[in-house]
């Protein structure tokens, strides 16, 4: 490593008689078979082996000539060796240097091909523009459209498809003009064809394609555009093609359907940051319709032939027994934003489509006694302010998130269907409490528990949303926090604290070993790009003997792969540190204001080598983060310091202090350890040795 690498390049030529040194280079045998160069020679480990092979430049020279070949077999194979060697930083830097993009243009706009050498010039086209030498900008307009028309024809082999896919979705979010030019050539109907098909790969690239689009778009092109894929039911598509399609659900297409999920509830945004206007026709003939349908029949004689005066008050009277808090001015109650005029449109939901279960509501409630009604309005207002806060509505879309809730999918206008649920549910729950006005925000505390209880368990549907909800009621609350406080509180006598404190090094050296374990298992890791969220995997493990750090590059579908298939290894005698959140290298790359706090929470680096080089993880969940952070810490020596190894240990020694503590159960514990009594009288028994020395 002291000598220069050209030295050591002429050194080994030498030795093998070969002539023209420079024409050669080292190359890893293993993993992605990186060229070395004198920037990334330090990450050479110590039993990795290298070969010497041509030249980066030479064999950038040999392919540039090799695709421009008569031949078809020199040009497919060289189109092939080119879209393997361009995953390479060194290589990929020649050819352009070359102009080879220029002739992966040429071939692409003028060929007529769409099998085999097409996918591998569309994926050598790919890899070099991963290394973001050059900008999306340069696509010429023949290039892009022979691309979209590869998206657009019938008759295309499917990787090349979801090559044209994937470069479209790059293009997508660099420039507004690219943007437009995809947005206007691929139709969502072509997307929504794409999203049929059998081919799980093409449905993926398809779905990614779709998302940057909308990701793209302003407020009002993506509102236009999700109204028109709910015209084309693409919920349905997606309940019937994807969510229930005998493949498993990938984790990218999760994350997908999580975005998708995002924008439309997103799309309430705007009616639940507007406050009601007074003067609005609209919004007060919607108030009104309200009121006249829960009470129309109530009034035997039209309301006209009242005074102005009888019929204001009338009207106050019947505001206040829907719940309003202000009966004279009841839009004063819409004026807080949120929820604003989110909450007028899901109660006038509520009132047009279940008018039954609304006029039941509002009836049953105003024939209680005053204190013990439970007010319809102020209790919509307060649950549609639950509902946008549980389902994130208004929040930026994550960009790692996978949590969907598959009834989404599975019900048109969701939002206010499930509010309607809700606020039955409010209504039943109040009576179950036997509430009164001042026990309102306690009911709504216990109604929020309830969703995000029964949301937790991923009902598929909506109706199994309301069954499952309905079931966990106020009792069975109570019953789950009177477990989990039992659970959570332990006796504070000062014999069991000091009983604790003596358990606890045992304990957390057990929590210590599990993590050991959890790092030599392993764990899939995600590459995410500052442009976009890439489809690349990496695995990381612990060695059995914990010395050594093995990862590498891994494919789709491989869950725990072996320890000797994973290329690289950092040992953990080199590492000097850890760094979580901003302090990590590819953290700090990033914007702060287009990275997402999630992203950051799940962001840790080790820091190996004389501080010279990191190693970059986002871990898939907060779970993995603690595990991982906890073991590297146990590793260096250090206190683990998650939030998981509290609960842990929290859990541990609460097992084993009712383990310990079960012989004294219905015993009372003293404060004070009872006094040692004085020593008795005839105490002589001990010999002294003096004596019998002398």
């Amino acid at each position: 490593q002291t000598k220069p690498l050209a030295s050591v390049l002429k050194d080994v030529c030498d030795a093998w008689s070969l002539p023209n040194a420079e024409r050669y280079a080292l190359q890893y045998v293993d993993g992605r078979q990186t060229y070395i160069t004198e920037s990334n020679r330090g990450e050479i480990k110590n039993g990795s082996i290298l070969r010497l092979t041509t030249s980066p430049d030479q064999e950038a020279e040999r392919l540039y000539s090799g695709i421009q070949s008569n031949n078809l077999d020199v040009k497919t194979d060289s189109l092939k060796k080119l879209a393997s060697l361009s995953q390479d930083v060194t290589f990929a830097q020649e050819f352009i240097n070359r102009n080879g993009l220029k002739q992966i243009f040429y071939i692409v706009e003028e060929g007529n091909d769409t099998g085999e050498m097409l996918a591998h010039t569309l994926k050598a086209f790919m890899e070099l523009m991963e290394h973001d030498f050059v900008s999306w900008e340069i696509l010429s307009a023949a290039f892009i459209k022979k691309i979209v028309s590869y998206v657009n024809m019938n008759a295309v082999d499917a990787s090349v498809q979801q090559l044209s896919l994937s470069i479209l979705e790059n293009m997508v979010p660099t420039s507004r003009l690219l943007f437009e030019l995809v947005k206007k050539e691929v139709t969502l109907d072509r997307l929504l064809t794409h999203l049929q098909v059998a081919n799980a790969q093409l449905q993926l690239k398809a779905m990614a394609l779709l998302i940057a689009l909308l990701l793209a778009a302003t407020d009002a092109e993506r509102r236009d555009m999700m109204d028109y894929l709910r015209e084309k039911n693409i919920r349905q598509f997606i309940h019937k093609n994807i969510i229930h399609s005998s493949e498993p659900l990938g984790d990218e297409m999760a994350h997908y359907l999580y975005v998708l999920q995002s924008v439309s509830l997103n799309l309430c945004e705007r009616r639940m940051r507007t406050s009601m206007d007074p003067y609005s026709q609209e919004q007060r003939e919607l108030l009104q319709s309200l009121r006249q349908t829960a009470f129309e029949s109530e009034s035997e004689a039209p309301a006209s032939n009242f005074s102005t005066e009888r019929r204001r008050s009338l009207c106050a009277k019947e505001f206040r027994k829907l719940g309003f808090t202000n009966n004279s001015n009841p839009a004063e109650d819409l004026r807080r934003a949120p929820p604003g005029l989110l909450a007028l449109d899901n109660m006038v939901y509520f009132s047009r489509h279940t008018p039954n279960a609304y006029s039941r509501f509002v009836l049953e409630n105003s024939s209680r006694e005053d204190k013990h009604e439970c007010p319809f309005a102020r209790s919509s207002i307060q649950l549609t302010l639950i509902l946008c806060e549980i389902l994130h509505v208004g929040e930026p879309c994550s960009e790692t998130a996978q949590a969907f809730y598959p009834m989404f999918f599975g019900q048109d206008h969701f939002f206010e269907e499930l509010f309607c649920i809700c606020i039955q549910l409010v209504n039943k729950t109040w009576k179950e409490m036997r509430a009164t006005q001042e026990d309102f925000d306690k009911v709504l505390q216990v109604v929020r528990e309830q969703i995000t209880r029964t949301l937790s368990l991923k009902p598929t549907s909506l109706e199994l949303f309301k069954t499952r909800v309905n079931a966990l009621n106020y009792s069975e609350i109570l019953k789950l926090r009177q477990t989990e406080r039992l659970h959570q509180e332990e006796t504070l006598a000062v014999p069991v604290l000091e009983l604790r404190e003596r358990l606890k090094p045992e304990l957390l050296e057990l929590i210590r070993q599990q993590r050991l374990l959890r790092l030599c298992e392993g764990t899939l890791f995600r590459k995410i790009s500052s442009r976009r969220r890439q489809d690349k995997l990496w695995y990381c493990r612990l060695s059995p003997n914990h010395k050594v750090l093995h990862y590498g590059d891994v494919e789709e579908g491989v869950h725990s792969p072996p320890i000797e298939s994973l290329p690289e290894k950092i040992p953990v005698a080199d590492m000097k540190m850890l760094l979580v959140g901003k302090e990590c290298p590819h953290m700090k790359e990033k914007s702060s204001g287009k990275q997402n706090k999630d992203v950051l929470e799940l962001a840790f680096s080790i820091v190996y080598d004389m501080e010279e080089y990191c190693l970059n993880f986002i871990a898939p969940a907060r779970y993995e983060f603690c595990l991982w952070t906890d073991g590297l810490n146990v590793l260096l020596g250090k206190e683990m310091t998650s939030e998981r190894t509290q609960t842990d240990l929290d859990a541990l020694l609460s097992m084993e202090l009712k383990l310990r503590l079960l012989d004294l159960e219905n015993i009372s514990i003293p404060d004070t350890p009872p006094p040692i009594p004085k020593p008795p009288s005839n105490l002589n028994f001990c010999y002294d040795f003096h004596h019998a020395e002398q």
